[in-house]
């Protein structure tokens, strides 16, 4: 889908990573452009190094690009101070992280409660409820360290949809679960994708791949739009 298309919600126009360590220079994006679609459920993947964190955490306003732009819902994320990446993160993008969503001194409830406090409005649904639809009404109190993996992985999507936000972005987000939660955790982002999120996954999984409907194969920072259905094709990067 070209990222020009008007229905995307989430853009992303020649995007530019540099970093440089003393004399040397690593270009960890190299041109990248994107789109998602409300409503669309797109894989990225790739061999370890190729770019794929750092491309999410443009995307999510968590790191800057050095070149490139980044829009979410028609608005600049990019290129803006800290402090307004962060409160344009809380008001339009949910990030599900593999193992950093939760704080661990804050129960289920209150983690699930900070980032709508951060968006500086009314949350769109309460914590409680929120946590009902994952399946974790019954561990709201509890602190991440008293959860199993499958709870933590539930109530890390609970906090990543905590704004109900027009974007959703996973990095890796089924890396350490076993397969019935993996299904599970699926389950719930393409319910959100039905709901009309867009959504962008970061994935060694080969059931991740299989769910979505559009995939990005990346290689050395640079991106290449494969269709699901051309399973040779995006086989030598999926783990």
């Amino acid at each position: 889908m070209s990222p020009s298309t008007q229905d995307n919600v989430l853009v992303a126009r020649e995007l530019y990573r540099f970093y440089r360590v003393g004399e040397e220079e690593t270009l960890a994006l190299r041109g990248v452009s994107l789109g998602v679609g409300r409503g669309e459920t797109v894989a990225v993947v790739g061999p370890s190094g190729a770019g794929k964190s750092t491309l999410l955490a443009c995307l999510a306003g968590l790191d800057e690009p050095s070149g490139g732009e980044v829009r979410v819902d028609g608005i600049r994320i990019s290129h803006r101070p800290e402090i307004e990446r962060a409160q344009l993160r809380a008001r339009h993008i949910g990030v599900l992280l593999q193992t950093r969503n939760l704080l661990p001194h804050l129960s289920v409830r209150d983690n699930v409660r900070l980032p709508q406090r951060a968006r500086g409005r009314r949350a769109p649904v309460p914590a409680e409820e929120l946590l009902a639809r994952v399946g974790m009404a019954d561990r709201a109190r509890a602190l991440p360290r008293q959860l199993s993996g499958g709870e933590l992985a539930r109530a890390g999507l609970a906090v990543a949809l905590a704004n109900a936000p027009a974007v959703l972005l996973a990095d890796e987000p089924t890396g350490e679960l076993d397969g019935e939660t993996e299904q599970l955790v699926l389950s719930m982002v393409r319910e959100q994708a039905a709901a009309g999120c867009a959504v962008l996954i970061v994935t060694h999984s080969r059931e991740a791949v299989r769910v979505a409907d559009r995939v990005i194969a990346m290689t050395d920072g640079h991106a290449a739009d494969t269709r699901r259905h051309d399973p040779e094709e995006t086989q030598h990067v999926v783990g």
